[in-house]
């Protein structure tokens, strides 16, 4: 799967520079006297000879408060733990052969006015000896929900998943609503969306075209939304509804989510991985 996987890991490049520059795009469109933010970009490399990828973080702008747009393409021998619990999720040969090959986009944003909601989107494809899969996902996390927001979010991704299976989007939704849960709050971390992991129908294109509408839904779902709430006037009681949210996105992040665990045992670089953290939060 050598030309499979090189096609993917282009198109998840470029994706990466769409969003990028639709997001400097905003910046420069959003009201203000501060500088509009731009992405620092920085190589990331995994341990070893094992490839790497790119860090792009926005800090402080006048729309993200914190924004991160990373893609890799990383290969190499998954420690002993990493190739236990993937055998142990049933994967083909896995308990024999260690060897992976991955690449993705993976995406979170915190934004400046508590009005605007923040989000995660993540594409990727794993390759195995023994098998390979597609995943990811897109979900919206406000602190202050607005019920049309919700609305034009998932009818978005509805009308995404649509072509490729007509059961797309209801599986998937439920999978986000099971994924995206915090036992310890008894709560969702936002609103939902989509999640999907493992998709292999034997049909190699079909599933990366899936996958590639999944990322091309990503900026019509959330842009909208973003312009429609990042000028909406706040008060220190939504500043401190917005913190005390960001911390359940830090708890699930740090002990639930499945990218975060994969990147850290593998050897990635751990400020990309992390880099979904908001950069302030509160606990109460």
């Amino acid at each position: 799967m050598t030309a499979e996987r090189a096609e993917a890991a282009r198109w998840f490049h470029a994706l990466r520079d769409r969003i990028v520059a639709a997001f400097e795009a905003l910046e420069d469109r959003a009201g203000g006297t501060a500088p509009a933010g731009r992405f620092e970009v920085t190589p990331t490399a995994r341990a070893g000879d094992g490839g790497g990828g790119i860090m792009s973080v926005m800090r402080g702008g006048r729309v993200f408060e914190k924004v991160g747009v990373n893609w890799s393409e990383v290969h190499g021998t998954l420690a002993p733990r990493a190739q236990a619990a993937m055998a142990a999720r049933g994967v083909p040969g896995m308990a024999e052969d260690p060897r992976f090959w991955a690449s993705g986009i993976s995406l979170v944003a915190h934004m400046q006015n508590p009005h605007a909601p923040a989000v995660h989107m993540n594409t990727r494809m794993f390759w195995t000896p023994g098998a390979w899969w597609f995943g990811g996902g897109s979900d919206l996390n406000p602190c202050l929900e607005y019920a049309e927001d919700t609305r034009h979010f998932h009818d978005t991704l509805r009308a995404a998943c649509l072509p490729h299976g007509s059961d797309y989007y209801d599986r998937f939704k439920a999978w986000a609503d099971e994924y995206f849960f915090i036992p310890h709050r008894g709560r969702a971390r936002g609103v939902g969306g989509i999640f999907y992991d493992d998709l292999n129908t034997a049909d190699w294109q079909a599933d990366f075209a899936f996958t590639r509408a999944v990322g091309e839904a990503f900026l019509p779902a959330f842009l909208p939304l973003a312009e429609r709430r990042m000028e909406t006037p706040f008060d220190a009681a939504d500043r401190d509804v917005q913190l005390i949210h960001r911390g359940l996105y830090a708890e699930y992040n740090l002990v639930y989510d499945r990218g975060t665990k994969f990147g850290l045992e593998t050897g990635h670089n751990a400020d990309a991985v992390l880099m979904s953290l908001p950069p302030l939060a509160k606990w109460v």
